[in-house]
């Protein structure tokens, strides 16, 4: 290296090793880095955080009255200024005021060592500690040392916690007792996303804040008033779409603000771009179309939202939240007159909400929900989402299950069902003949069936057409109810704890000494008889009774009994285990005699005839005739009475022992109507 190359000391008398500083040299615009939105506009005092007016009231009365915790909570989503709190806590707590000799206040000066040491995050006695980082045990007893030491320089010693739920059980643990009997100088601060992750035993030794969500109308005018003082414009629909986007937080829409200033994207198409969003009303002209069920339309509209970049499952969410848009104004008409939502919302909202129900708007929203399940599981979330975009098309134009019922009621008897204004239309008077039922019974229609809600027992149980042969009535009115007259039950009151005795030959019913009162009655049928087996947990043995026993005699105490289509073996064991069941309830009373007679049906064959009576007696019906005629391809599903017993049968009049059973009663089959008093005359 030649001489000429060695650079001269700077001018000014300094040598290179002189031991005076070098001059400053003021950094250019250029050099200056650049401070995000969300550090530069970080609340410094409490008349600063927006959204949280509880929470300042609580912390300043509590700084008036000098009634200042040791340990708080704060928990909340992201972004809506936990930790901002906590470092405003920290400040009102250490603040000497201007002239150095202030105490405690809820109002910092901001100009005092303290203040200015504390906003830059430099201050030895205010120690922040991430938990996500810092989760063990030796982490917490470092804070646990350090307490024990008086502040070095400020009045309060505050340690800050970010996302304390991130402990682990022993660092827990091991905070318990410092954070339950802490220095008179210490304060603890933790800031937490997951609250249920907290035990509660370090819950209960602090008090717990909750930071809201900030609305969207107030975080809009929030970046409203940033955008003025950064120089920037944006016009009220895109301040409003990244207020949705920010979803409460306001260091997310402070984010998104930043980028979009940074962008130039002023207007609302812009920052929808930005935000890979489709305009808010591209969204109300896709729901509208697919409401009339224009396919080509909804797809053409669709494909312009993807090519500017909008993921069509973030759509079905953007329509998912128009349609609760939608039903909260229909269910609260308020909505329109106030100041909550922008013009256009509700505008268009009410125009949609006038000719649409809530029916419609559950349905479609059933189908959305599903639907974005179906694309986060596809493998071309494009085609997915096109897909329940056309099952919404076609959806819409189905008429919802009142609107049909109501139709069918509507239509002539014997008449056609046509279709009008897109959707299945009836007309003509209303058709009144009575229906067969027991008791009330639903039909709901469907493409496929003709199906009842669930419920009632019985081996008809599952998707059917509730129609009963007994009784009539007539059908109520903008209802899917088919409501008759229930049968008459002779009902007899339960006898108390008996044995059997006899008196002339007869089985009588007597109350014994010896037997408490957790005896069952004595039953007084097979059915009831089968019931008591059921009742005794002997599930092996119900089953047999019931689809394999047939029923030869029964005269109390006296049973004869076929079992049918099983071995010897079984046969035997079914025997032993009756009459060992029911010696133990009634001692040597009970007589148990197999057959080989044919005897009468099962149980089970006998509620399968009852189910095959009443589907045959539904056919029949003229809204069911009136339902096949327009789904010539449906079928009426297995018949449902809310008034058959387990076994699928009718309510049995019994009459208790000792009585004598009236003459039309002894041979009345089981669906037999009770005879009315004129009947005998």
């Amino acid at each position: 290296m030649s001489e000429e190359d060695i650079p001269l000391p700077p001018e000014g008398g300094a040598g290179f090793f002189s031991d005076e500083p070098p001059a400053e040299v003021e950094p250019s615009k250029s050099g200056t880095p650049y401070c995000v939105l969300a550090r530069k506009y970080r609340p410094r005092t409490f008349d600063d955080l927006i959204g949280q007016e509880g929470l300042v009231r609580i912390l300043r009365r509590a700084f008036a009255v000098g009634r200042v915790a040791h340990a708080f909570m704060l928990t909340g989503v992201r972004g809506v200024g936990k930790t901002t709190t906590a470092r405003i806590i920290a400040r009102a707590l250490n603040c000497t005021g201007v002239d150095g000799k202030g105490g405690p206040t809820a109002d910092p000066c901001g100009v005092c060592p303290n203040c200015t040491a504390i906003l830059a995050d430099r201050h030895p006695d205010v120690l922040e500690m991430d938990a996500a980082s810092r989760t063990g045990v030796d982490d917490v007893r470092e804070i646990i040392e350090a307490s024990r030491f008086r502040p070095m320089q400020a009045r309060m010693k505050v340690f800050v916690i970010d996302e304390v739920h991130m402990l682990s059980r022993n660092a827990f643990n091991a905070l318990l007792k410092t954070l339950e009997e802490p220095p008179a100088q210490v304060t603890f601060i933790f800031a937490t996303t997951e609250l249920r992750k907290v035990p509660v035993t370090v819950l209960s030794r602090c008090q717990r804040f909750d930071l809201r969500r900030v609305p969207q109308t107030m975080l809009a005018e929030h970046f409203a008033r940033i955008a003025r003082k950064e120089g920037a414009e944006l016009e009220e629909g895109a301040l409003a779409l990244i207020a949705r986007a920010a979803d409460g937080s306001v260091r997310d829409g402070l984010s998104l603000l930043d980028q979009a200033i940074a962008q130039g994207a002023s207007d609302t198409a812009s920052v929808a771009d930005m935000l890979g969003l489709a305009d808010r009303g591209m969204v109300f002209d896709l729901l509208e179309a697919a409401l009339h069920g224009q396919v080509a339309d909804v797809l053409k509209i669709a494909g312009q939202a993807y090519a500017r970049g909008a993921d069509l499952g973030e759509l079905l969410m953007d329509l998912m939240d128009v349609l609760h848009l939608l039903s909260r104004i229909k269910a609260l008409p308020e909505l329109r007159d106030g100041g909550e939502l922008p013009e256009m919302e509700r505008v268009r909202g009410g125009a949609i909400v006038d000719h649409v129900g809530v029916t419609v708007l559950g349905r479609a929203w059933q189908l959305l929900l599903k639907g974005v399940a179906e694309v986060e599981m596809a493998p071309d979330r494009r085609q997915a989402a096109e897909m329940v975009l056309i099952r919404l098309c076609h959806a819409s134009m189905l008429p919802t299950p009142d609107k049909l019922i109501r139709q069918l009621q509507e239509a002539p008897s014997g008449g056609d069902i046509s279709t009008t204004g897109g959707g299945p239309a009836l007309g003509g008077p209303s058709s009144q003949a009575p229906i067969v039922g027991g008791s009330e019974k639903t039909a709901s229609v469907s493409s496929r069936t003709v199906s009842a809600p669930s419920g009632g027992t019985g081996p008809g149980a599952g998707p059917s057409a509730s129609v009963s042969p007994q009784g009539s009535g007539p059908v109520r009115q903008g209802s899917t109810v088919l409501k008759s007259q229930p049968e008459p039950v002779q009902e007899t009151p339960p006898p108390s704890p008996l044995r059997l005795a006899t008196e002339n030959g007869t089985p009588v019913a007597q109350k014994s000494d010896e037997q408490n009162d957790t005896i069952p009655p004595i039953p007084r049928s097979w059915r009831e008889l089968v019931a008591l087996v059921r009742q005794q947990k002997a599930a092996r043995l119900h089953g047999t009774l019931r689809h394999l026993g047939h029923l030869v005699e029964f005269a109390p105490p006296r049973l004869v009994l076929r079992i049918a289509e099983a071995d010897e073996e079984q046969k035997r064991q079914t025997f032993r285990s009756l009459t060992d069941l029911l010696d133990g309830l009634y001692p040597g009373c009970w007589q148990v005699i197999a057959s080989d007679e044919q005897g009468e049906p099962t149980l089970d064959e006998q509620g399968a005839e009852v189910v095959a009576l009443y589907k045959d007696k539904a056919k029949q019906h003229p809204l069911v005739q009136a339902i096949m005629r327009h789904f010539p391809k449906a079928q009426i599903g297995e018949v449902r009475d809310h008034t058959l017993d387990d076994y699928g049968l009718p309510p049995e009049t019994v009459v208790p022992l000792g009585e004598d059973v009236p003459a039309y009663l002894e041979f009345a089959p089981l669906d037999a109507d009770y005879p009315d008093e004129d009947d005998f005359y």
